[in-house]
């Protein structure tokens, strides 16, 4: 059967949890949302109303900083929880885990100085909590959050944007559905005039939350009383009004302690004609047993929701660790096996870039479609084969000896001086080709999820992966500068077979004399050729601007298919393999060395760790329990 106790510090131990590991203001969205599923009491009440007073009270403890104005300058997470030690009482904080605080006065200091830390010695405020847990014995296990005191005005020194920026502050943590609002008011003021009941009354309509807390009954003009508002007769809560008497200010300044407190409070209430017959629900104990109580209710009928965000935040947090990976081996066979696998990650992303699978291989295609066939179209062939240019050439080539009947060495220099343009495009698109393949590794190392743990094998396989791709670069050069050379080297015949043909045919441009041989009778005789005139050295020119267009279709598609084998083929099958025969080299320390991981990435799985480790925990605590209903 479960207990108050069993089931309140079941979920106090959760929210520590939430607590030590950030998991509350500021913490990852998925878990911070399980804080916000736990029950808590936000403590509510304007500036001086005794808000510090009743917390004060209902820890036994003197531990809250005091003064004048705005004390409470960031919100306190306050986690009581009860042990069975009745000689050890003490505190921690937050962001001091494992250091205790046995002297309270201690305590106070620290919550100072944690609050200046952060907003300075100014009266400036901020919703950055500060998380204190509070072990002892005599204690309800409960956690409170006070809260900034409500205000009215600036005061000097603080932004004129104060009294709002509290309000927002107050209302964010009142305003979730499982939070249960504390409302103090001082009695010896107009219950209609309370900051904390209007605020209550805007986030909880129905009152279903809010439990009113009355501070300052002995500070009543005399004659008067807060009986109405205490039977619920002057503003109607669902839960009983709960009427206190804190500490003077002379029992403060005179260390009176909070036993002695306690007890003066209980006889205040027996003893007042006016309180006498409500006694036995009055005071900070019976404030504390009443909130603890309802907290048990409300943990009850949460149980469910808070089990099933637990076990979402269990899968998210199982996920994320095989996201980031398991810790590492020592052993050194372990190690090389965990680099070979992650090599093989990255060449698999590596292939989807190339394949289609990811985006970014299509950049290849795109040198050959676009890059190209553009380059090849920019070629100077118009000038090398102009009119003056081809006249120079052919005359150069045939020496102190003109050609007879076709230039044949004129021919070919024209030929081989245009085919050495080719050079230019296809080295461009090997080079193009190599900075894709380079920006690809790049991206797929970055997508490697597997490998974001491990910054220096990031670095070697990128290191080996770019030495691979110049490998190829080089292989990739030579080879398309063959394929220019051998088109060079080695002229096709074909097309120096047509010249006679082509000369006949302007000496007989009439075609076959038998064929007509009256007209040709009648006809002219055909004009003499004029081998040195501007067309003859017209057509010469254009007949190598066919021959070198023949070759610029063919060298358009055998250069993509040169680079494909030599640079895109090589880095899909052989990419790392250079990198395999070294890694198999190295031994266990080597191995460390480039399985060392971002520390920042440790910490996190560290802290992911433990976030499991204690949902598991609480999930199986929540599981064995035997709910009352």
């Amino acid at each position: 059967m479960a207990t108050m106790e069993s089931l309140i510090g079941l979920v106090n131990r959760i929210q520590m949890a939430c607590t030590s590991l950030g998991d509350y203001g500021g913490g990852d969205e998925a878990f911070s949302s399980l804080w916000d599923a736990l029950p808590s009491v936000a403590v509510v009440g304007g500036q001086s109303s005794g808000k510090s007073s009743v917390l004060e009270s209902i820890v036994g403890r003197d531990f809250l900083p005091r003064g004048f104005g705005i004390v409470t300058r960031r919100p306190l997470v306050l986690q009581l929880q009860q042990t069975e030690d009745a000689k050890q009482e003490y505190a921690e904080f937050g962001h001091i885990p494992r250091r205790r605080f046995t002297d309270f006065s201690l305590v106070r200091q620290e919550i100072q100085d944690e609050t200046d830390r952060v907003t300075g010695k100014s009266k400036m405020i901020s919703p950055v909590p500060i998380h204190l847990s509070i072990y002892s014995p005599y204690v309800v296990n409960l956690t409170l959050i006070d809260l900034p005191g409500l205000t009215k005005v600036a005061v000097e020194g603080q932004q004129e944007s104060i009294v709002q920026d509290i309000e927002n502050m107050v209302r964010s943590y009142i305003e979730k559905p499982n939070s249960i609002i504390l409302a103090i008011s001082p009695a010896n003021q107009d219950i209609a005039t309370s900051d904390a009941i209007k605020l209550a009354r805007e986030v909880d309509p129905s009152g279903e939350r809010t439990f009113g807390v009355l501070t300052k009954l002995d500070l009543m003009d005399k004659g008067t009383n807060a009986v109405d508002v205490l039977e619920g007769r002057s503003y109607r809560l669902q839960h009983p009004w709960v009427g206190v008497v804190n500490r003077s200010q002379e029992d403060i300044n005179k260390n009176v302690d909070m036993i002695l407190a306690r007890r003066k409070e209980r006889e205040y209430f027996a003893t007042s004609p006016d309180y006498g017959h409500l006694s036995s629900k009055m005071g900070s104990e019976y404030l504390a047993k009443l909130l603890s109580k309802h907290l048990e209710s409300v943990i009850r009928a949460r149980i469910p929701s808070i089990t099933s965000l637990i076990n979402k935040s269990i899968d998210e947090l199982d996920a994320e660790l095989d996201h980031l990976g398991r810790p590492v081996a020592v052993d050194a066979g372990a190690q090389l096996y965990t680099i070979l696998e992650l090599c093989r990650a990255f060449d698999r992303i590596f292939k989807e870039h190339l394949d289609g699978g990811r985006p970014g291989g299509d950049r290849v295609y795109g040198v050959f479609d676009n890059q190209l066939p553009a380059a090849l179209r920019k070629l100077p062939f118009d000038r090398h084969l102009s009119l003056q240019n081809v006249k120079k050439i052919v005359s150069e080539a045939d020496g102190y000896q003109p050609h007879l009947i076709a230039p044949e060495q004129g021919y070919r220099r024209l030929i081989e001086g245009s085919l050495n343009y080719f050079r230019g495009p296809a080295e461009a698109s090997v080079d193009a080709v190599h900075f894709v393949l380079k920006e690809l590794v790049r991206k797929s190392i970055g997508e490697c999820q597997e490998l974001k743990r491990f910054p220096s094998l990031q670095s070697a396989i990128a290191g080996a992966s770019n030495e691979a791709l110049e490998r190829f670069r080089e292989e990739g050069k030579k080879t398309v500068i063959r394929l220019v050379d051998m088109e060079s080297s080695y002229l096709t015949v074909e097309f120096f077979r047509r010249l006679p043909q082509e000369i006949e045919k302007v000496g007989n441009p009439g075609g076959n004399p038998k064929e007509n041989p009256r007209e040709n009778s009648a006809a002219a005789p055909p004009p003499p050729i004029d081998r040195y005139g501007d067309g003859h050295f017209r057509r010469i020119g254009s007949n190598v601007s066919s021959y070198v267009h023949m070759v610029s279709e063919t060298l358009r598609n055998s250069i993509p298919k040169a680079v494909v084998y030599c640079q895109v083929k090589e880095a899909k099958q052989n990419l790392l393999n250079h990198f395999y025969i070294l890694i198999g080299k190295k031994e266990g320390k080597q191995l460390a060395e480039l399985l060392d991981e971002d520390p920042a990435l440790m910490e996190k799985r560290l802290q992911y760790a433990k976030r499991l480790e204690l949902y598991k925990k609480a999930r199986d605590e929540i599981d064995s329990v035997s709910w009352v209903r």
